[in-house]
């Protein structure tokens, strides 16, 4: 998903007719600098976008960010440990391959070391050989810290979001129009 530029409203209607709405989440201001001065100005949001055919409701919301947050926190898991300068990537695969080699070193005090992993990117690979139960453990116990950090974190962006902004645009309050009080005259003459 890219992030795009624009007005920055939580939730809007492009087309009442045809009930086209945009939702709008991870929305923050973007700066420009001023040539002259060479200040930061401020030039509008940005934030990542859906577009729907309905108007949402606020479970349909939250489900559209919570699932987008899932995305990054996972993709961020995926791609985004390093290990003694290089990038591992944590795939479910990975991580099982990571565990057993662990477990059985641990268990057999390293009679299945040396183990060798690839690391790096595809156009940069890099060969590790583990040769000890302690670089092993150092390494296995690196990438699960990494990954229940990342968890905690995203948990804990989760659970500050704020959905009042949402509600308030997919609920506005009605305003009571004012009463009048009508007083039934006698009809005697």
């Amino acid at each position: 998903m890219n992030r795009v530029q624009g007005n920055g409203l939580l939730i809007e209607c492009v087309n009442p007719y045809l009930q086209k709405y945009i939702v709008r989440w991870d929305v923050k201001p973007y700066y420009v600098r001023d040539e002259e001065t060479g200040e930061e100005i401020q030039q509008g949001y940005e934030y990542f976008e859906k577009w729907l055919s309905h108007k949402p409701t606020i479970e349909e919301v939250k489900d559209i960010v919570l699932a987008s947050m899932n995305e990054d926190i996972d993709m961020k898991i995926l791609s985004g440990f390093e290990w003694n300068g290089m990038a591992v990537w944590l795939s479910s695969e990975n991580q099982f391959n990571y565990k057993a080699a662990y477990d059985l070193a641990v268990q057999t005090g390293g009679a299945n070391l040396p183990v060798m992993f690839k690391f790096g990117t595809t156009e940069n690979p890099v060969y590790h050989t583990f040769e000890s139960v302690d670089e092993l453990t150092q390494f296995y116990v690196s990438a699960m810290s990494y990954i229940n950090i990342t968890l905690n974190e995203g948990w804990r962006m989760k659970d500050s979001l704020d959905w009042s902004g949402y509600e308030l645009l997919l609920n506005p309050p009605v305003e009571e129009e004012p009463s009048v009080e009508v007083k039934e005259e006698s009809g005697e003459v």
